[in-house]
């Protein structure tokens, strides 16, 4: 399968047909640094005459994994998103994701799909900086919003996804000029699945797009359908409470759930909570211990100083038990705290 360039479409200001892609896709792979080599090596996986592609998980809280996805599967997703957000043909939007992964990769799918006239930029914490223009779309992960709220009204809209969001920083949003919405999804669905507004008006629960429903499996886990983006059914590693047949709230991963002196202890939880008070990057996770079996442990990055103050709101199990301050936290390529390596290095620090 080969798919089509829509006519409209446009990168970094140069209209592009199926030819004119090739040409610079070879250029980004013999002239190009490595995050350009990376999208030239994805515009030739693309315009190949296979039906999948091959992606790679994130690899934020494990092992990354390598999975082939169908490219009429990414074009739904890409269509789904132009019509849940209004972004039509010959819209101005921005790719400041890494095309090594899912999210950098659906940008391109959506701009080459939809006819967006798209600006590539080199994946950092700050891309909306040098920006000279107002994007009406763009994708982040949680850490560049966070980065980027003195300039987030460059774009009329962001969407947010790879991470959890704190309250803070959804607090943080309030008077900026955007619309921003967190998204669910995973690589395996090429991209998002649901998506909840942050700001201005915020909800508390993710809505599935259309045409996928939702349900648990015996563990709490959410199983999703979603003939339009996968073949199968997924169960993912999410724990969850189903509000209703399109509606559900993330509790946390149930390989992160913690389980000391048998109380089960949701680390994503604990973290909503620490964010009133910890304005840090951090994240909770969990140490074995003798007595409880499982202690909570909290990670912060940046110099050591007295936080006590954050526990006031926490459950007696939620208490971490101990504490690390590191001068800088581990990154995957997608900016999401790598936080296996991250405690890798803690653990053999400490022994």
């Amino acid at each position: 399968m080969i798919p089509k360039i829509h006519p409209t479409f446009k990168l970094n200001g140069h209209s592009l047909n199926h030819e004119g892609v090739m040409i610079i896709a070879y250029s980004y792979i013999k002239e190009g640094e490595e995050w350009e080599k990376q999208i030239g090596d994805f515009l030739l996986s693309w315009l190949d005459n296979f039906d999948v592609v091959t992606v790679r998980t994130s690899g934020s809280t494990g092992i990354p994994k390598e999975y082939k996805l169908n490219k009429q599967h990414m074009i739904n997703s890409a269509v789904m998103t132009g019509e849940r957000f209004e972004i039509g043909a010959e819209k101005d939007a921005l790719c400041c994701l890494p095309l090594s992964y899912i999210a950098g990769k659906m940008m391109l799918v959506r701009a080459m799909t939809l006819g967006w006239q798209l600006d590539l930029v080199k994946p950092s914490t700050t891309p909306l900086v040098k920006a000279n223009k107002r994007y009406d779309f763009t994708a982040m992960s949680p850490l560049q919003l966070a980065k980027s709220l003195d300039n987030i009204y460059k774009t009329r809209k962001v969407i947010i996804g790879g991470g959890a969001v704190s309250q803070k920083l959804v607090n943080d949003l309030n008077g900026k000029h955007t619309r921003a919405y967190h998204t669910y999804g995973m690589t395996e669905t090429a991209s998002h699945i649901a998506v909840r507004e942050l700001y201005p008006t915020y909800e508390e629960f993710y809505s599935t797009v259309e045409n996928v429903t939702i349900e648990q499996d015996e563990e709490g886990k959410l199983i999703v359908h979603a003939p339009d983006f996968a073949y199968t059914s997924l169960t993912t590693n999410d724990l969850v409470e189903i509000i209703d047949h399109n509606q559900f709230r993330v509790l946390g991963r149930v390989d992160d759930v913690i389980n000391t002196g048998s109380v089960k202890v949701h680390p994503v939880q604990v973290e909503e909570k620490l964010a009133q008070h910890i304005t840090e990057s951090f994240f909770v996770s969990s140490k074995a211990d003798e007595e409880l079996g499982q202690k909570v442990i909290l990670v912060i990055e940046g110099e050591e100083k007295e936080i006590q103050h954050a526990f006031k709101k926490l459950g007696k199990f939620e208490i971490p038990k101990e504490i690390y301050f590191v001068n800088q936290f581990n990154l995957t390529h997608t900016g999401k705290i790598d936080k296996r390596t991250t405690l890798e290095k803690i653990f053999s620090e400490n022994r």
